[in-house]
Protein backbone atom coordinates (compact mmCIF):
# COMPACT_ATOMS: atom_id res chain seq x y z
CA UNK A 1 0.00 0.00 0.00
CA UNK A 2 1.20 3.46 -0.80
CA UNK A 3 1.11 6.47 1.47
CA UNK A 4 -1.80 8.00 -0.48
CA UNK A 5 -3.91 4.85 -0.05
CA UNK A 6 -3.21 4.79 3.69
CA UNK A 7 -4.08 8.47 3.96
CA UNK A 8 -7.38 8.00 2.07
CA UNK A 9 -8.18 4.91 4.16
CA UNK A 10 -7.60 6.91 7.35
CA UNK A 11 -9.84 9.72 6.08
CA UNK A 12 -12.56 7.16 5.24
CA UNK A 13 -12.32 5.63 8.72
CA UNK A 14 -12.57 9.07 10.32
CA UNK A 15 -15.58 9.91 8.13
CA UNK A 16 -17.37 6.69 9.12
CA UNK A 17 -16.51 7.25 12.78
CA UNK A 18 -17.82 10.82 12.55
CA UNK A 19 -21.11 9.61 11.05
CA UNK A 20 -21.50 6.98 13.79
CA UNK A 21 -20.81 9.51 16.57
CA UNK A 22 -23.24 12.03 15.10
CA UNK A 23 -25.91 9.36 14.68
CA UNK A 24 -25.54 8.27 18.30
CA UNK A 25 -25.73 11.87 19.49
CA UNK A 26 -28.86 12.38 17.40
CA UNK A 27 -30.48 9.29 18.90
CA UNK A 28 -29.66 10.49 22.41
CA UNK A 29 -31.11 13.93 21.65
CA UNK A 30 -34.24 12.37 20.19
CA UNK A 31 -34.69 10.16 23.26
CA UNK A 32 -34.18 13.12 25.58
CA UNK A 33 -36.69 15.20 23.61
CA UNK A 34 -39.23 12.37 23.62
CA UNK A 35 -38.83 11.90 27.37
CA UNK A 36 -39.20 15.63 27.96
CA UNK A 37 -42.33 15.72 25.82
CA UNK A 38 -43.79 12.71 27.61
CA UNK A 39 -43.08 14.13 31.06
CA UNK A 40 -44.18 17.62 30.07
CA UNK A 41 -47.57 16.62 28.73
CA UNK A 42 -48.57 13.92 31.19
CA UNK A 43 -49.51 16.29 34.06
CA UNK A 44 -51.68 18.32 31.70
CA UNK A 45 -53.37 15.17 30.47
CA UNK A 46 -53.79 13.92 34.03
CA UNK A 47 -55.36 17.20 35.15
CA UNK A 48 -57.82 17.03 32.27
CA UNK A 49 -58.83 13.47 33.12
CA UNK A 50 -59.21 14.36 36.81
CA UNK A 51 -61.36 17.39 36.04
CA UNK A 52 -63.65 15.43 33.70
CA UNK A 53 -64.05 12.58 36.19
CA UNK A 54 -64.71 15.01 39.04
CA UNK A 55 -67.31 16.83 36.95
CA UNK A 56 -69.11 13.58 36.17
CA UNK A 57 -69.09 12.52 39.82
CA UNK A 58 -70.31 15.90 41.05
CA UNK A 59 -73.02 15.97 38.38
CA UNK A 60 -74.31 12.51 39.36
CA UNK A 61 -74.24 13.42 43.05
CA UNK A 62 -76.05 16.68 42.40
CA UNK A 63 -78.78 14.93 40.40
CA UNK A 64 -79.36 12.32 43.11
CA UNK A 65 -79.30 14.83 45.96
CA UNK A 66 -81.60 17.23 44.12
CA UNK A 67 -84.18 14.83 42.73
CA UNK A 68 -83.91 11.57 44.69
CA UNK A 69 -82.94 12.65 48.21
CA UNK A 70 -85.78 10.56 49.68
CA UNK A 71 -84.06 7.32 48.56
CA UNK A 72 -81.52 6.90 51.38
CA UNK A 73 -79.78 3.86 49.87
CA UNK A 74 -79.17 5.56 46.54
CA UNK A 75 -77.99 8.69 48.33
CA UNK A 76 -75.46 6.69 50.38
CA UNK A 77 -74.22 4.79 47.32
CA UNK A 78 -73.79 7.97 45.27
CA UNK A 79 -71.79 9.59 48.08
CA UNK A 80 -69.81 6.55 49.27
CA UNK A 81 -68.62 4.97 46.00
CA UNK A 82 -66.66 8.02 44.78
CA UNK A 83 -65.23 8.42 48.28
CA UNK A 84 -63.94 4.84 48.17
CA UNK A 85 -62.38 5.35 44.75
CA UNK A 86 -60.74 8.58 45.92
CA UNK A 87 -59.51 7.09 49.20
CA UNK A 88 -57.49 4.32 47.53
CA UNK A 89 -54.93 6.46 45.64
CA UNK A 90 -54.71 8.98 48.49
CA UNK A 91 -53.98 6.21 50.98
CA UNK A 92 -51.51 4.60 48.59
CA UNK A 93 -49.72 7.92 48.03
CA UNK A 94 -49.49 8.70 51.73
CA UNK A 95 -48.41 5.23 52.85
CA UNK A 96 -44.66 5.01 53.24
CA UNK A 97 -43.29 1.69 52.06
CA UNK A 98 -39.62 0.97 52.55
CA UNK A 99 -38.03 -2.13 51.18
CA UNK A 100 -34.64 -2.74 52.67
CA UNK A 101 -32.04 -5.39 52.13
CA UNK A 102 -32.64 -8.61 54.00
CA UNK A 103 -30.01 -10.70 55.66
CA UNK A 104 -29.73 -14.24 54.52
CA UNK A 105 -28.06 -17.01 56.41
CA UNK A 106 -27.16 -17.21 60.06
CA UNK A 107 -23.94 -15.23 60.04
CA UNK A 108 -22.70 -12.83 62.69
CA UNK A 109 -24.06 -9.34 63.01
Amino acid sequence: MSGVELFLGGIAVLAVLSVVVKARAGVKKARAAAELARVGTSPVSLVGHVLIAAGLIVGAQWLVITYLASNTTLLLVVLAVPALFAAYPVTKALTVMQVGPTRSGGGRR
